[in-house]
C-alpha cells in the first residue's frame, strides 16, 4: 500500500537560528501525500539537510493521513476552511474544468484524486498556512448523498432504493 502513494514538495525554506556561538542554518520541508483515491497528508519537518528533512516530512506525512470523499472527479458541494489568516474556498466544477488552484492548493487536491474543483485563497499566502486551511475546509465536506436530502433533492427512501438497485437499472446514472 505504501507504494500507491505519490508526494509532492510544496516548499523548502532555509531558516536560521541565532545562538551564543553563531547562527545555525537548518532546512524546512513541506510535503504533501496522496494516493488518488481520496487519502492525503501533508508534515513539515527540519533537518539539517535537505535531504534529511524531506524524508522525515515524508514518512510524518504517511503517518498523518486524511480522507475526503471523491464523487464523479469533483467534491459535493462548496467548503471553505480557514487557518490563522488564510481562507480557502472550495467550488464543485462540471467535468472538463481541472483543478484551477495555485500552488499548494493545487498539491493537495491533484494528490487527493480530485480532478474538477475551482478554488480560491484569501488573506496569507503562506503555503503551510494555505495547506492547513485547505485541510480544514476538506474535512467539512459532507457525502453527495446528505447534501441530497439537505437540499431536498431526494428523500432517504429514494436514496437507499438507488443504492439497492443493479448496476444499470433505471434511475442509476
Amino acid at each position: 500500500m505504501e507504494d500507491d502513494f505519490q508526494d509532492r514538495v510544496v516548499t523548502i525554506n532555509r531558516v536560521t537560528r541565532v545562538e551564543q556561538g553563531g547562527k545555525t542554518m537548518r532546512f524546512d520541508a513541506l510535503v504533501v501525500v496522496g494516493d488518488g483515491k481520496g487519502h492525503y497528508g501533508y508534515a513539515m519537518r527540519k533537518s539539517g539537510e535537505v535531504p534529511d528533512a524531506m524524508k522525515k516530512a515524508l514518512t510524518a506525512a504517511k503517518k498523518d493521513l486524511h480522507f475526503v470523499k471523491v464523487q464523479k472527479g469533483t467534491i459535493a458541494h462548496e467548503v471553505s476552511g480557514s487557518h490563522t489568516a488564510t481562507k480557502v474556498v472550495l467550488k464543485p466544477a462540471p467535468a472538463g474544468t481541472g483543478i484551477v488552484a495555485g500552488g499548494a492548493v493545487r498539491a493537495i487536491l491533484e494528490l487527493a484524486g480530485i480532478k474538477n474543483i475551482v478554488s480560491k485563497v484569501y488573506g496569507s499566502r503562506t503555503s503551510i498556512n494555505v495547506i492547513r486551511a485547505t485541510d480544514a475546509a476538506l474535512q467539512q465536506l459532507k457525502e453527495y448523498d446528505k447534501v441530497m436530502i439537505l437540499r431536498g433533492l431526494k428523500t432517504p427512501e429514494e436514496i437507499k432504493a438507488s443504492h439497492l438497485a443493479p448496476k444499470g437499472a433505471k434511475g442509476d446514472k
